[in-house]
């Protein structure tokens, strides 16, 4: 196995601000997801960052008020199959030492695997069974209270034992460099993964963060206003 490791600067982007925990600016995972798949093209571009596994998403990573920058590494490991695990991480300075907190992991899997990638079939209509309705304004005026720029889910939500279902809108923001060409905008995932919190709501008494996703895999990337 061969690792390395690289300082990254994250642009603090303007609508960062709308994406508030507990009072606090935090990086949206799918921004760690956006990252770390550009960090693996430049430095592997024959690996497709399509096709994700084994995404998790340890901590948040704060933005201090008003920053325009945050510093970060990229830890970038290949593994003896091919394939490749990224991790994002911060340093964390205390009085006498420093040390590394991760804030995010991807693997991505080696080019021969990716290709045999396939994805599941999606409904264009509500789930069968459907037993719970929830209006998008409710979810983010008492459930996931994010500003408007993350507002991505539309009309009403649908919930039932097989899953979630609903309707996603990227904003029309200005593209952040190429690698929204290749995976497309970060937002409809990031609403996805509210429809996972309403839905953890159902069998918890809080509504829950999403910290792992199985696979994910872009066949036509969703672009701002799509």
């Amino acid at each position: 196995m061969t690792t390395s490791l690289t300082p990254v600067a994250i642009a603090v982007r303007p609508w960062f601000g709308d994406h508030c925990f507990g009072g606090r600016i935090v990086l949206p995972a799918v921004e760690t997801m956006l990252l770390l798949a550009a960090e693996v093209k430049r430095s592997c571009p024959e690996i497709d960052v399509r096709v994700m596994e084994d995404v998790r998403f340890a901590k948040f990573l704060e933005i201090p008020p008003g920053s325009t920058t945050v510093a970060a590494l990229v830890e970038c490991s290949r593994n003896d199959n091919g394939a490749l695990c990224a991790r994002l991480f911060s340093r964390v300075r205390f009085k006498a030492m420093t040390r590394l907190k991760e804030h995010g992991e991807i693997l991505f899997p080696p080019a021969a695997e990716s290709n045999r990638a396939e994805v599941a079939a999606i409904s264009p209509a509500p789930l069968a069974g459907s037993v719970i309705e929830v209006e998008v304004d409710r979810i983010y005026r008492e459930l996931v209270p994010f500003g408007p720029a993350y507002h991505t889910l539309q009309d009403t939500l649908f919930l039932s034992g097989q899953g979630a279902w609903g309707k996603l809108k990227a904003p029309v923001l200005p593209a952040v460099g190429s690698m929204q060409e290749i995976i497309g905008s970060p937002f409809p995932l990031d609403g996805a993964l509210h429809a996972a919190c309403v839905l953890g709501q159902r069998s918890a008494d809080f509504v829950p963060f999403p910290v792992e996703l199985g696979r994910r895999i872009v066949r036509r990337p969703t672009q701002a206003g799509g």
